[in-house]
């Protein structure tokens, strides 16, 4: 199939509302018979696009690819590749950007990534990209693609302060980034703290907020620590006590993403970007209501 390539900017551009799943390359056989059915049930809610992941470390790279381009070329859904420096030489990079571009891909999240398992640092080899500035001024200078940066609201958990934080975004962006997709937040105060001060920073691109139900307690209090991100008092008093209660879990998460959703949209967000964990329940569900 032929489909027509589509950047991110352009349909920010047109001031029109965009919704974006996230979703991460399967592991095993039975989580590709999972993901496929989670995914035709999001592809019926009319995404602006997709994003694949690179899987930790960098470590599933094939099947980060292999997802990417069925979903782009089998699909036909605009879709975004997560791509870091983890193993990143020079040559690798040009190597695969050609890759995705052959394969119709316009768009990229560009990261440093994760260090790697076991390790509290990021330590490349000698010679390999160590930044996602590195990465988005090798892509931009290409003008192929169309490359989002990562935004933390509540800072990079690396990153000394905000101010530092606010900094190193602004880099990004003045190497070529053309919007920005930030980390999950729970408290929209946070997003909107960060948009304010990353204006007075000059940053003039789209931030869509990042957003992911709470389903799994357990889970997502694993990714807030390791993030570094807060979930609320009230909220964590709602869901403490019915944590080993997956129904009620679910009830109170979703219904805390519909009520984060609505502020946001009110407050005029240029999108609303899913941390979807390959699972379609809650987004339908978020959709719903927000949809209405």
């Amino acid at each position: 199939m032929n489909f027509t390539r589509v950047k991110i900017s352009d349909l920010l551009a047109k001031n029109e509302i965009t919704y974006s799943f996230e979703f991460f390359p399967p592991k095993n056989y039975s989580s590709i018979l999972e993901l496929g059915i989670n995914v035709g049930q999001l592809m019926k809610l009319s995404p602006s696009f997709i994003s694949v992941t690179y899987g930790a470390g960098g470590s599933t790279q094939d099947a980060s690819f292999d997802l990417i381009d069925y979903i782009q070329n089998k699909i036909g859904l605009t879709t975004m590749a997560h791509y870091t420096c983890v193993n990143a030489s020079k040559e690798k990079v040009e190597q695969d950007l050609k890759f995705l571009h052959d394969r119709n891909i316009s768009n990229l999240m560009l990261l440093r990534g994760d260090p790697p398992k076991g390790t509290k640092d990021f330590v490349n080899k000698a010679g390999y990209f160590q930044h996602a500035s590195d990465l988005i001024e090798l892509a931009a200078a290409k003008s192929l693609f169309c490359i989002g940066a990562a935004g933390y609201p509540e800072k990079h958990p690396e990153s000394v302060n905000m101010d530092n934080d606010i900094n190193y975004l602004k880099y990004k962006v003045d190497k070529g980034a053309h919007f920005v997709v930030t980390q999950m937040f729970f408290d929209n105060n946070y997003y909107y703290n960060f948009v304010q001060k990353a204006r007075e920073a000059g940053i003039d691109k789209p931030i869509i907020p990042g957003i992911i139900p709470i389903v799994n307690y357990k889970q997502i209090k694993k990714f807030s620590d390791m993030c570094g991100t807060q979930i609320p008092d009230e909220l964590v008093q709602q869901l403490e006590p019915y944590q080993d209660n997956r129904e009620k879990t679910y009830q109170i998460g979703v219904d805390y993403a519909i009520h984060q959703c609505r502020e946001l949209l009110e407050e005029g967000v240029p999108g609303l970007h899913f941390y979807t964990l390959n699972k379609s329940r809650a987004t339908v569900d978020i959709f719903s209501e927000i949809r209405k």
